[in-house]
């Protein structure tokens, strides 16, 4: 939504209503409100994005800014676009077997955390390693091993 359009509508309609001894008054009135009124507007905008953000599941609503264009734009909840994989209809994805060896304890946190988010470990592991290879950096770079360490 350009809202030069509007701010244009509301100038015209003030200009309308002077009559010839007050049109001066009334042009002096439209040039200083003019980037007011477009404050205003992105104002009213923005709560409108936050009244629909609270009422639309799985995201929220962000006014995004091109010049004096304003848009609506649907930003899903991280929550909402992260990819799993249900046991359920593995066979229909052409999945791969791999055995994977790790510490028993280990085994037993990701275990705890796949109960706790209500899925199976292995629908836990494959959300774990898809969010791994999409969200981080390769934490290789040339000969060095570069990232996070706890310590």
């Amino acid at each position: 939504m350009d809202t030069s359009t509007h701010v244009h509508a509301i100038a015209e309609d003030l200009r309308a209503a002077a009559d010839d001894a007050n049109e001066e008054v009334v042009e002096r009135i439209v040039r200083s409100t003019e980037s007011s009124l477009h404050l205003r507007l992105l104002d009213a905008l923005g709560e409108a994005a936050l009244d629909l953000s609270e009422t639309i599941p799985g995201g929220n609503v962000e006014v995004r800014l091109a010049g004096r264009d304003a848009r609506f734009v649907f930003v899903p909840d991280a929550e909402a676009t992260r990819p799993t994989i249900d046991d359920a209809d593995e066979a229909d994805r052409g999945t791969a077997r791999l055995t994977l060896r790790m510490p028993e304890r280990l085994k037993r946190r990701v275990e705890s955390a796949a109960d706790g988010e209500g899925v199976s470990t292995n629908a836990w592991l494959v959300d774990a390693v898809v969010r791994r290879l999409e969200h981080r950096p390769s934490r290789r770079s040339g000969r060095r091993v570069v990232g996070y360490a706890r310590g």
